[in-house]
């Protein structure tokens, strides 16, 4: 896998591609001399985990034959403060699915995301501890 970064301007800010070709920016915040014209590395790597369970959870639902109607993830991740690197030790991931979904099935295929399959979150795992809900139907649920 190979993923290439390009600068844009005579700062942090970059555009990187992979293999899809597709375009992902990313800069520094405006209190480094950044300019908000890209997501923050550490913001991606949050993102990666979403994006990552997503598939998962998306490929087994559809396997199961279950309709999603509505799919959102919420993640917040809380960094180490006043140490460098500065990694998360804390993240919280919530799951919003909507559609005529078997509740089991949903818990199923979100435990095996995050618990087997999701590489973005067994990463992660080595320096946070990473918690996750779920909320189907209006009803929030822990896992």
């Amino acid at each position: 896998m190979e993923v290439n970064l390009t600068r844009v301007d005579q700062d942090f800010h970059f555009v990187a591609k992979g293999a899809a070709g597709v375009e992902v920016h990313l800069d520094g915040s405006p209190a480094i001399g950044g300019h908000d014209a890209g997501a923050r590395p550490m913001e991606m790597l949050l993102m990666a985990l979403g994006g990552c369970s997503a598939i998962d959870i998306i490929q087994i639902l559809k396997k199961q034959r279950q309709q999603i109607d509505l799919f959102e993830i919420k993640v917040n991740g809380e960094r180490v403060p006043g140490e460098l690197p500065s990694v998360f030790k804390d993240i919280q991931v919530h799951f919003i699915l909507g559609g005529p979904l078997d509740e089991e099935k949903v818990k199923k295929a979100i435990n095996l995301s995050m618990e087997k399959y999701c590489s973005v979150a067994h990463i992660l795992y080595k320096t946070a501890t990473v918690t996750y809900t779920y909320e189907l139907k209006g009803q929030e649920v822990n896992l």
